[in-house]
């Protein structure tokens, strides 16, 4: 057993994990994490990051056998040659839809770290007091003030780049130098400025550094990033996290260990450490630790609580309120407008800026009011045609191969991200019939979006054409994709904080109310979900957990 026997674990190495590993080895505690699939080593793992597009078969694209392989993956972008092997193997790690759900997910050392979109926003008090304002769910247990120090400290070492704009509802951060908008970018922002008194158009905050930051590289323009970037100028464990907690000399990795569950001590009345499951020989072993941090992300760490059922705990620990595995969460979108910017002929862009716009929530604010709650920010860009667009009168011949060495008209576009409401019943479960390639219980979900996000989008449509058009875009024209739940792979909700353990299954710091040892401060903790992209909330929320936990600790309360 001592040598099973670390002072804390962490379960899951993706954004959240990465930091708890982090955080933990540098306050001295001797740490294990465990990961459930492969290791991924930074740069000389990233084996299509330097190639051209040329040099791929399908240049990139996808084949019938791989929207055969992946059916889930190829509802969206998702599925595409250059990074297949990021993705989870469906057939080996399947889920059962009671209503549609995408689940997009990359069970590896970093997990979606290597492929997030890595827009980075602080959520204000507008969001943290919402549920009670709104009575809805159950209030946030804590507030702005709270986390802010913490959102601080994971922007300067996660490296975010940002615009200050003194906005209440999209508070500023410690930024590095931003990143520069286009000239019609520019001048969209100017005009809706004047236009209007709650909206603005600002470049996105994203965690791609500007200047070089402890060993990493500054990014260089090439959007390359979810191949994995070898000059680690995105934050993700192999480029951040990792290095630093390897180097505290406290860290053991342990990949391919697929955690079934969490071991609970019902005469402590804590965790005592977790089971797993090698995924490469089935071998099953067990480790302890004072202190498990729970970073499987938010549907895989409901799933490994409810697994962990025990007497005590018939549906799982951390299920005595009864809203474990409930209140699914995620970010609509798939609905805004776009259209053609003429006047620019003679400007163009250099460079590919690996970040967009990003447009802060303006509704139901500053005394607006809608006929729903919550509210949507908007990300997008603007750019000039390239090689693939159409030409309408020509589609053959030398003359068309000529047009197209030309670039083509500027165009300007805006998609909404809304909020979805914590709806009791959106819910997972373990599926009773249903295994995995290693015979546990695969997940089912039953989740969608209601009239409360139907109709948002109505104006998130209708919005993005009115802001256009006034910002002089021609040809505006609107769309809405449609949207299934998961799809915007902002999975929240499913462990909930609260103030009380009746409603809740984690406490103002994380802890989960029946092993106060067990934190989860991954997407699962969320009370509600904002409509700003949720990473450096689980940064935060995580560093502040370690900090807690670590001083507990030190007084023999865990």
């Amino acid at each position: 057993m001592e040598k099973n026997t670390y002072d804390a674990i962490v379960i899951g190495s993706g954004i959240s994990g990465g930091m708890a590993a982090k955080e933990l080895t540098e306050k001295g505690l001797k740490t294990l994490m465990l990961e459930r699939g492969r290791n991924i080593e930074h740069i000389k793992d990233y084996v299509n990051a330097n190639k051209n597009p040329w040099e791929f078969e399908h240049r990139g694209g996808k084949t019938q056998q791989m929207i055969k392989d992946h059916p889930v993956l190829s509802r969206d972008y998702t599925l595409n040659e250059s990074n297949l092997d990021y993705w989870v193997n469906e057939k080996e790690s399947p889920y059962v839809e009671a209503k549609p759900f995408d689940w997009f997910r990359g069970y590896h050392v970093g997990g979606r770290s290597l492929m997030w979109g890595r827009q980075s926003y602080r959520l204000s008090d507008y969001d943290f007091e919402a549920n009670a304002k709104d009575g809805i769910a159950v209030d946030w247990p804590i507030r702005y003030k709270d986390l802010a120090p913490w959102y601080s400290h994971a922007e300067k070492f996660a490296g975010i780049s940002g615009s200050r704009e003194n906005l209440p509802q999209l508070p500023d951060g410690d930024f590095m130098p931003p990143m520069e908008m286009n000239i019609v970018e520019k001048d969209v922002a100017a005009r809706l400025k004047k236009h209007y008194e709650h909206r603005r158009m600002i470049i996105g905050r994203t965690a791609n550094i500007t200047q070089n930051h402890n060993n990493r590289v500054s990014c260089q323009y090439r959007n390359k990033c979810w191949l994995g970037c070898p000059f680690g100028a995105y934050f993700s464990t192999q480029s951040a996290t990792l290095p630093a907690a390897v180097a505290t000399g406290n860290l053991t990795l342990r990949p391919f260990s697929i955690v079934t569950r969490i071991l609970y001590d019902k005469d402590t009345k804590r965790a005592k450490g977790v089971e797993i499951l090698d995924a490469e020989t089935n071998q099953t072993y067990e480790y302890y630790a004072k202190i498990i941090f729970l970073n499987a992300s938010a549907l895989n760490s409901a799933w490994v609580l409810m697994n962990s059922a025990t007497d005590v705990w018939p549906g799982g620990l951390g299920s005595s309120s009864g809203e474990l595995g409930h209140n699914v969460m995620d970010h609509h979108f798939r609905a805004g407008a776009s259209g053609e910017m003429p006047g620019y002929e003679d400007k163009y862009v250099y460079g590919r800026r690996a970040n967009g716009i990003y447009v802060p929530r303006y509704r139901n604010l500053f005394g607006d009011k809608r006929d729903y709650i919550r509210g949507f920010g908007y990300q997008g860009g603007a750019g000039r045609e390239g090689w693939g667009r159409e030409i309408a009168e020509m589609n053959i011949g030398g003359d068309f191969k000529d047009a197209l060495t030309e670039p083509g008209q500027w165009t300007m576009g805006i998609m909404g991200f809304g909020e979805t409401l914590p709806y009791h019943d959106n819910q997972i479960s373990l599926s009773k019939t249903e295994k995995d390639k290693w015979g546990l219980p695969v997940l089912v979900m039953d989740a969608s979006i209601r009239d409360n996000e139907q109709k948002m989008r109505i104006d998130m449509m209708a919005d993005a054409q009115e802001m256009l058009e006034k910002a002089g875009v021609k040809n505006v024209k609107t769309y809405n994709n449609g949207y299934t739940l998961g799809g915007g792979i902002h999975e929240m909700g499913t462990a909930r904080m609260g103030r009380d353990p009746k409603t809740s299954v984690l406490n103002q710091y994380n802890q989960v109310w029946d092993a106060p040892n067990v934190y989860v401060t991954d997407g699962a903790a969320m009370t509600s979900a904002a409509c700003q992209n949720p990473s450096l909330t689980y940064l935060a929320l995580t560093a502040r957990a370690v900090d807690h936990a670590v001083s507990e600790l030190k007084k023999q309360n865990v």
